[in-house]
């Protein structure tokens, strides 16, 4: 039992003492983060601006994933903040009689099944009502990392 509380404390020792020197090497202010640029520095921001579609020209953009949510391809900025109470999607997007079948060109998205209580009551979950909480609107702007979902790997 000695020689185990002897080795635990000399392994604590050891342990401490590498932890010790590399606590004591600083991390250049340039290798915090993952832009490797100095924490100091405050770049400005980019500029963007977001689609100006009109909601009934938008069309459908490409999902970024398999089931993710579909993105807004219209301007949305007459229509927030979305509240409980005040929600300017539910005037076009719930259409209940519309659920499970095709999207008709010109026509809104219907919100799908997932976002009512009840389809044929006409009754939405009142916790879906932050569309933009996973719905977002689109704006162009360069990405800051390069998306290599999906694609195949270069072959070599």
């Amino acid at each position: 039992m000695r020689k185990i509380a002897l080795f635990g404390t000399a392994l604590a020792f050891v342990l401490t003492a590498q932890w010790g020197q590399a606590a004591d090497q600083p991390v250049p202010d340039d290798q915090l983060g993952l832009s490797k640029t100095s924490v100091y520095d405050v770049p400005d921001p980019q500029v963007f601006e977001y689609r100006e579609a009109d909601p009934f020209s938008g069309g459908t953009l490409p999902r970024a994933f398999l089931d993710a949510p579909p993105q807004v391809p219209h301007d949305i900025k007459d229509m927030v903040p979305i509240t409980r109470d005040n929600n300017m999607c539910v005037a076009c997007h719930q259409l209940p009689d519309r659920v499970g079948k095709r999207k008709v060109k010109g026509q809104p998205t219907p919100l799908p099944a997932s976002h009512y209580v009840d389809v044929k009551a006409n009754n939405m979950h009142m916790g879906r009502y932050n569309c933009t909480q996973c719905h977002t609107p689109q704006a162009t702007v360069k990405p800051l990392v390069d998306n290599v979902f999906g694609k195949k790997p270069a072959k070599k």
